[in-house]
């Protein structure tokens, strides 16, 4: 049930909780900002991989 819960938020939604902006999330997971502001608006069950497998620890709180 977790998981569809946090599957059913928004990347932006999700970073904003943690209290990132785009740009420090871009950089803790190494990749340019408008990587990360492409799919801001996505699910994140809808970012493709693998970025989904490197943001999704990330926003989950898991590591920073």
């Amino acid at each position: 049930m977790l998981f569809w819960i946090f599957g059913n938020k928004t990347v932006k939604e999700l970073r904003k909780k943690q209290g990132l902006t785009a740009k420090e999330l871009a950089m803790i997971v190494n990749v340019n900002s408008p990587v990360i502001k492409k799919v801001d608006d996505h699910k994140i069950k809808n970012v493709p991989e693998p970025l989904k497998s490197r943001i999704e620890p990330v926003l989950k709180g898991e590591k920073q």
